[in-house]
């Protein structure tokens, strides 16, 4: 294939050239962009017409006629069911490189389609060609100015309809590659810069969800560990895009890791990279239904193969101990946040291929099995509320938990594994009963210390343990469960 960039749409025979020639249109786009962009804010010189043309999110096309194949494979992704066109406009090739690459290759092996990249219809809005904001500093030039003169951003042509089941897929010519399109992924991208302070290329694809910053002090500790022990991971990220390499001295690394500005973020994030791509991120998302849905929104787009909850919950039971595990089996969702679009009578299943590796580890973790583990690790029914002071209203929820068989409660879980159904990212939840609200054992400041420092770092490591199990399933994991009838080809 020609990768010399040109306005019209050219058949892409490999994966590799598809997203090559993205690559090619995208920089061109985008470096078009950022030099106009620098002219107006140097001299008030407006782009014209022609460069106007360039300020285009590259496109891909795929055309499926059927040709009588039925492939054997049971993968829930990279399939086409429906004859037609499909097409997405595509953001950063070069940093999806490896999802587009895991998608593009099977369909057009298993499949007869004809791929096309070419540049779209639809502009970049200048702001995601703005790297750190130093450009438009003391400039004097107002965004209502900018607007007026380059792309900006339209978010009432911004939607999840495909995700939330909106889309009027009959009739549709093309019809979506993807969940997302460009200027979704981008608008996402950004948000994870502000509330995770850090780079979104630096997210690893195995994500860990906390409500709790003593589980960041046990993360960066072992991945401290790891990068002087396991040659597969060569930098930790910190937030503020502060980096540990592999090799460092230690006490460098230790006056590194309390130097870090933390709280400056809303939900910071701390990434340990690995050399294969398939490291582990951490992510304090801090208490409350809003925020788990707020970054599961954003995360999403980086297209990762699971996300998993593990923080702390109260326990409901009589018969749990603080410091006892809840394997979530199902989840009782009165967050209340995702009713319009995932009403809660819709049940969230547990992923098979997540379950077990959350007991799996467990059991490596602890060294407990069979009934000893059982009295550690109990399964069942987590409550999610949106209202921290549910025990208030105890007497008139007893009655529906009581129904729902509910053994834990938190302010997260729900929401998360809700997220996940809903924007088909694998989940699943591992909690340590930190209180026992209904039975006098309560959060206390001398209890919840002691409470931590015998239990969050075992509980930290049966998650990164579930992870590195998971790593060696993922077509399994990206489970057809999470698939519904009309669905895009790519995951």
């Amino acid at each position: 294939m020609n990768a010399v960039p040109g306005d019209e749409f050219i058949v892409a025979h490999t994966a590799e050239e598809a997203v090559d020639r993205l690559a090619v249109l995208h920089k061109r786009a985008t470096d078009a962009l950022s030099q106009a962009l620098s002219r107006y804010l140097k001299n008030r010189e407006e782009p014209d017409a022609a460069q106007r043309e360039l300020f285009r999110y590259p496109q891909l096309r795929l055309s499926y006629l059927c040709q009588g194949e039925v492939p054997s494979t049971t993968r829930a992704f990279a399939k086409v069911q429906t004859p037609g066109n499909y097409s997405v406009t595509i953001t950063h090739p070069e940093a999806f490189r490896k999802y587009l690459l895991d998608q593009l290759g099977p369909l057009m092996a298993d499949f007869t389609v004809r791929v096309d990249v070419g540049p779209s219809q639809q502009n970049i809005p200048y702001p995601y060609v703005v790297e750190h904001g130093d450009e438009l500093a003391g400039s004097g030039v107002t965004a209502a100015e900018l607007a007026r003169v380059f792309p900006s951003t339209d978010l009432s042509a911004t939607s999840d309809s495909i995700a939330d089941g909106l889309y009027k897929w009959e009739g549709a010519d093309p019809m979506p590659l993807a969940l997302f399109d460009a200027a979704r992924v981008d608008f996402s991208l950004r948000r994870l810069v502000h509330y995770t302070g850090s780079d979104w290329r630096h997210v690893q694809p195995w994500i860990l969800l906390t409500n709790y910053h003593r589980y960041v002090d046990q993360f960066i500790h072992m991945g401290l560990e790891r990068l002087r022990n396991d040659p597969r991971f060569v930098r930790m990220v910190l937030p503020g895009n502060v980096v540990i390499e592999r090799g460092m001295d230690e006490g460098e690394a230790n006056a590194i890791v309390a130097g870090v500005e933390w709280h400056r973020f809303q939900m910071p994030a701390y990434h340990l990279i690995a050399n294969d791509g398939d490291g582990v991120t951490l992510i304090n998302i801090g208490v409350g239904p809003s925020n788990a849905k707020n970054i599961t929104d954003h995360l999403a787009v980086l297209r990762p193969h699971c996300w998993l909850m593990i923080g702390h919950c109260g326990g409901l039971r009589q018969s749990q101990t603080i410091g006892d595990y809840v394997l979530a089996h199902a989840y009782m969702r009165r967050d209340g946040i995702l009713d319009r679009v995932l009403p809660p009578h819709i049940p969230i299943p547990a992923l098979a291929e997540v379950q077990v590796a959350l007991q799996e580890a467990a059991a490596a973790v602890t060294g407990e099995r069979g009934e000893q583990l059982k009295r550690r690790l109990r399964t069942g029914t987590v409550l999610t509320y949106d209202d921290r002071n549910w025990e208030l209203h105890w007497a008139q929820e007893r009655p529906l938990i009581n129904l729902a068989r509910a053994i834990a409660v938190d302010m997260e879980s729900g929401t998360i594994a809700a997220q996940g159904y809903r924007l088909r990212v694998p989940y699943g939840t591992l909690l340590c009963v930190s209180d026992k609200p209904l039975h006098s054992e309560i959060k206390l400041p001398g209890s919840a210390t002691s409470f931590y420092q015998r239990a969050v770092s075992q509980h930290l490591a049966i998650g990164i343990a579930a992870v590195d199990l998971l790593r060696t399933q993922l077509n399994s994991l990206h489970s057809r469960k999470l698939r519904s009838f009309d669905e895009p080809p790519f995951r």
